[in-house]
């Protein structure tokens, strides 16, 4: 997904004018790619290290026995077992469920942007709130204006800001600028549901390009705002926020639906992949323990700093970690078969994704 989503940005970039809406973010990207490189190499170490640390604390010689056909384990195994699964599940589900819902939601503001542009929730009442929030952020980026400063339209000067990353005199302008237009916008049409439909678009673009440019400018730390302006403008951002970045309980459902029915349905290939294949010995429970609570750690650890990770390539980590550990050693084959799928999976899903979307432009 993230590589498709990188190929449809490059493409569109290379098509059209370079914008701070298209293209790749590659400061975020680059992101995404360490911690998609370190977070394997977090479950091997980590999952090794705590099949040891069960080997020392816990002696029963039941929990590092392998599957006896279809046996099933003792009954306090299977607890252990389905207590560590539905870590990895609820981690699985909030980082892998998050990318769904984001994209569906990409389509839905593209495609129906008079129901999905903006957040229909938002009342009378948050809209009041909105407005005097909004004038306290102009009010505090008025002092910043630089007397050089020359007026444009405002919502080209800051997206310019997004895409190049300098600051100029215009910049702060060009928000404080923006932040009362939007405290206009939202007051004359007292609910973000009575935007009409033509100005839904226009409204949500408006609200997005101030969002970011708060943030870019939070990061850097240009301007020196003082403490208290901080926590204003980062009150505004969140209210900013409520407005666009939403995300309905159907597309939950859908999403969550979607997860749980695909795991169901295509299960066993990877699951006897991960079990039997791996390493030259079949997977112990000790084993699939310790790799499922690190990976749930792990993952969900991501979910907090926002991070998409792949839950497969963080468990069969585990997993390769924990026949270390044991000496079960490891079936180079499959090992190298993983690997080369980490190398290709996301440059081949850019250019399918990027060529598609070639071709759509052509003839849609």
């Amino acid at each position: 997904m993230i590589g498709s989503i990188i190929g449809v940005g490059l493409a569109n970039q290379l098509m059209s004018a370079k914008t701070g809406t298209s293209g790749v973010d590659w400061a975020q990207a680059s992101s995404v790619f360490k911690v998609l490189l370190i977070s394997p190499l977090v479950g091997f170490g980590c999952a090794a290290l705590l099949l040891l640390l069960l080997k020392v604390l816990v002696k029963n010689p039941e929990l590092y026995e392998s599957p006896k056909g279809d046996t099933p384990p003792p009954f306090w195994i299977r607890g252990l077992l389905i207590l560590t699964c539905t870590g990895v599940s609820f981690g699985h589900g909030s980082n892998d469920g998050q990318k769904g819902m984001g994209l569906i939601m990409l389509i839905l503001i593209r495609t129906v942007p008079t129901a999905y542009a903006l957040n229909h929730a938002v009342g009378y009442n948050l809209v009041l709130d909105f407005a005097a929030v909004s004038e306290q952020a102009a009010h505090i980026l008025s002092g910043y204006v630089s007397p050089d400063a020359v007026m444009g339209d405002a919502r080209t000067d800051l997206t310019d800001y997004i895409r190049t990353k300098q600051f100029t005199p215009n910049t702060m302008l060009s928000a404080r600028q923006l932040a009362l237009e939007i405290e206009h916008e939202v007051q004359l049409y007292k609910t973000l549901a009575g935007v009409p439909p033509a100005q839904q678009q226009n409204v949500r673009n408006d609200m997005y390009v101030e969002s970011e440019a708060l943030r870019l400018m939070a990061k850097s730390g240009s301007p020196k705002f003082t403490a208290p302006q901080n926590a204003v403008l980062a009150n505004y951002k969140k209210h900013l926020d409520l407005a666009t970045k939403f995300i309905p309980n159907w597309v939950k459902v859908a999403v969550a639906l979607a997860l749980g029915l695909g795991t169901m349905v295509g299960w066993k290939r990877i699951v006897v992949t991960v079990g039997e294949k791996i390493g030259k010995q079949h997977l112990t429970y000790a084993q699939g323990a310790s790799a499922e609570i690190v990976a749930a750690c792990t993952i969900i650890a991501a979910d907090q700093f926002k991070m998409p990770v792949s839950t497969t390539h963080v468990l069969s980590s585990g997993v390769a970690g924990t026949m270390m550990a044991n000496g079960s050693g490891l079936q180079l084959s499959t090992i190298r078969n993983i690997a080369l799928a980490w190398v290709f999976t996301l440059p081949a899903a850019a250019l399918l994704a990027g060529g598609i979307f070639w071709l759509m432009r052509q003839f849609v």
